[in-house]
């Protein structure tokens, strides 16, 4: 069986690594990692998956992810399609332990302890901090040796002490996922996202993790911390979300787009989700734009 997709894993003769990405689409695949990671998008769009949080994602978007957290950044369809489009990020990958416990365990690391252990349940960065982060970590890009080192705990040090630092997911996330089923769960949220705007028979994926309809939605429900059913829901308001703020059609429209065949059905799983309407939402948040 194949193993759970391991992005950069850093040589032992680093601290860490920094890439700079220019690419058509980010990498659409589900995948973990034993590295940190933190990622600024400078230019793209689409929905970013974080342990079991599902979020719209623009140019600006930055987030800290513990150690195997399982994310996705899937450009929206668009960037699939050949039009001249392209994404760009900055995303750095660290072990915890480069700073060994020790050292991690001191007084003055307090802070910065504290920022690793809340990584695991995923953090965004935004306002002034983000902006701080976003431009020491271009400047790191042209750093070699200890100058980078100090950068990085430069960043640690400022997004310890930030309040522009929130948790993605939810107090009491667990993440139950292993190396043993990575692969399962990568073709499930490889088909979920490829087909959501269609009707989506839980049937079929069943049937495609090898699992009956009943064995399924147990498994997927403890390695997803959400039901089948509510998870393609949220994928599906997340995409309308942003449907309502970049697109001047009907709500009708938009609901048919999303995977609903009838607005009463979207309208309610939209409050559901949301806690407001689809007109309200539009209303409110093109006002903030």
């Amino acid at each position: 069986m194949k193993h759970a997709i391991r992005k950069s894993p850093i040589p032992h003769s680093k601290t860490f690594l920094i890439h700079e990405l220019i690419e058509p689409y980010f990498d659409p695949e589900w995948h973990f990692h034993a590295e940190y990671q933190l990622v600024i998008v400078l230019e793209g769009t689409g929905t970013r998956f974080v342990g079991d949080n599902i979020s719209h994602f623009e140019s600006g978007d930055m987030v800290f992810t513990g150690s195997n957290v399982p994310h996705v950044w899937r450009n929206d369809e668009q960037y699939f399609q050949n039009l001249g489009l392209k994404t760009h990020c900055i995303v750095i990958y660290f072990s915890a332990d480069f700073m060994q416990e020790a050292f991690l365990n001191k007084d003055e690391m307090t802070s910065i302890r504290e920022l690793i252990k809340r990584a695991d349940r995923g953090l965004e960065i935004s306002g002034k901090t983000r902006d701080t982060v976003g431009e020491i970590m271009k400047k790191m890009l042209q750093q070699e040796r200890f100058d980078g080192v100090l950068s990085l705990l430069q960043i640690l040090n400022i997004l310890a002490a930030s309040e522009d630092v929130k948790y993605i997911n939810k107090e009491g996330y667990l993440n139950t996922v292993s190396d043993s089923d990575s692969e399962r769960m990568r073709k499930i949220h490889s088909y979920i996202l490829n087909n959501y705007k269609d009707d989506i028979r839980l049937e079929a994926v069943a049937s495609l993790a090898n699992l009956s309809p009943t064995a399924f939605s147990r498994y997927f429900k403890a390695r997803a911390n959400k039901t089948f059913s509510d998870f393609v829901a949220e994928l599906r308001i997340s995409l309308a979300c942003k449907l309502l703020l970049d697109k001047e059609g009907s709500i009708v429209q938009i609901a048919y787009e999303c995977g609903y065949k009838t607005l009463s059905n979207f309208n309610r799983k939209f409050k559901e989700i949301t806690g407001t309407s689809p007109l309200k939402y539009k209303k409110a948040y093109s006002r903030i734009r």
